[in-house]
């Protein structure tokens, strides 16, 4: 019997990358997907040699014609983990760039949608088949400067739950995962474009903030519950954060 297919966006750093690790280990052969080419040949070679199934392709989620090009390939498939996404600035209302918005809309929201639509034929016909959406804390609560990410991340919130409502008696679960604080080498570096030391700060007097490994754990976690078990939502973050405002940094 050939293993379960997962696909993994934004699979080349970060948690995307972790998840794609963590799912080939728990015995699923794992579709890397992201922009950089070399970065997913890489861990597709790393995660062979392991001794697990993986294949990379180079994918753009918001071009709607390479995802349904993408899409072909597959009759069947097991889990969709819609990771990728990302942030952009960190200004407020007055004058953020709306350009930043757009972007951010682009991938996390739109690029959810593509690879969804596409490939919910093909997860339905698996008769199993789970859809993962990481959205994040911001799509739960605002916080300042955050309204363009904030905005961004209530889409994916809502694209889950609305797509659970619509699909339900089909054999598809819909599984919402929402991080915190998690530090990657590059979210925060991303946001800020470069600047490190900003980056750096996000983070400066947070013990143990969440790692990559981390959420793919519990993404795994969540995919490999029985079928007839979903996890409409799982928020997870560090210890030391209450709220999207309220975080325990040492002195």
């Amino acid at each position: 019997m050939s293993a379960p297919i997962a696909v993994i966006t934004g699979a080349s750093s970060g948690i995307g990358a972790a998840t794609a690790r963590q799912l080939a280990a728990a015995g699923y052969r794992v579709v890397l997907t992201a922009r950089r080419k070399d970065r997913i040949e890489a861990l597709a070679a790393e995660i062979t040699e392991a001794g697990h199934q993986a294949t990379a392709y180079a994918l753009d989620v918001t071009d709607r014609a390479a995802v349904d090009e993408f899409a072909t390939a597959f009759r069947t498939l097991a889990v969709l983990v819609n990771n990728a996404g990302g942030a952009l600035g960190l200004d407020p209302v007055a004058t953020a760039d709306p350009e930043d918005w757009r972007r951010m809309y682009d991938v996390n929201v739109l690029g959810t949608l593509h690879m969804t639509q596409a490939l919910l034929p093909a997860l339905t016909a698996s008769g199993d088949g789970t859809v993962v959406v990481l959205s994040s804390t911001a799509g739960h609560a605002t916080y300042e400067g955050g309204a363009g990410y904030v905005a961004a991340k209530n889409g994916a919130r809502v694209l889950a739950e609305t797509l659970r409502l619509e699909i339900v008696g089909t054999p598809v679960r819909v599984i919402e995962i929402a991080p915190g604080l998690v530090k990657t080498e590059e979210f925060a570096t991303t946001r800020f474009r470069g600047d490190t030391d900003r980056a750096a700060a996000v983070y400066a007097g947070v013990a143990a903030p969440l790692t990559a490994d981390d959420v793919a754990d519990t993404i795994t976690w969540a995919c490999t519950r029985p079928p007839h078990v979903n996890i409409d939502l799982l928020v997870v973050r560090p210890r030391a954060q209450a709220s999207n405002t309220k975080l325990h940094r040492e002195p």
